[in-house]
């Protein structure tokens, strides 16, 4: 150790070009191993990659007691206890298909609020239609077969028709 401004510091370990020193570890591991980070004046973190998902794992447990409170505080601001409140709240089963066991945490994506637990199905198809109420109701008018269009039977008259009335169903094979 050497002393630099008024305090013991530590001299700088030797390692190979192309290599970190882990300090958790205490090897020396190519680049690659190492996570990038820009806020070290190297690019790279300071622990190897086992290392560093093993701390942040043990952080995890340690401070919410596993990945989903993390995952569920950190996103939505809820924790696996108001999930679970909210689930039975709404009778255990998905609030739009009424399927068993669901699992998604549904929020509002422009304020953020959580709107109810889907199944996943459901939560990705409202994914699909971006949470628009518009695109919805257009999707039920075209599963009711309701889509009329302008058909010219006559020139300068008009007949409203559904493009799918009169068509044959596919054959299944």
């Amino acid at each position: 150790m050497k002393e630099k401004h008024g305090r013991e510091v530590r001299e700088a370990r030797k390692v190979p070009e192309g290599q970190r020193y882990c300090v958790d570890c205490g090897t020396a591991k190519p680049l690659a191993e190492f996570p990038r980070n820009r806020s070290d004046s190297a690019g790279y973190g300071t622990y190897c990659k086992p290392c560093h998902n093993g701390r942040t794992r043990e952080t995890k447990q340690r401070l919410y007691g596993g990945n989903r409170e993390y995952h569920l505080r950190r996103r939505y601001g809820v924790g696996e206890k108001e999930f679970q409140e909210l689930l039975v709240a709404q009778g255990g089963v998905c609030a739009i298909c009424g399927g068993a066991h669901p699992q998604h945490l549904d929020h509002d994506h422009r304020t953020g609020w959580v709107r109810g637990i889907l199944c996943f199905n459901c939560n990705g198809g409202l994914g699909q239609f971006r949470d628009s109420p518009m695109r919805l109701a257009r999707a039920i008018t075209y599963l009711r077969g309701t889509t009329w269009q302008r058909a010219l039977i006559h020139p300068g008259v008009f007949q409203m028709c559904s493009p799918t009335r009169g068509r044959p169903p596919s054959r299944r094979f």
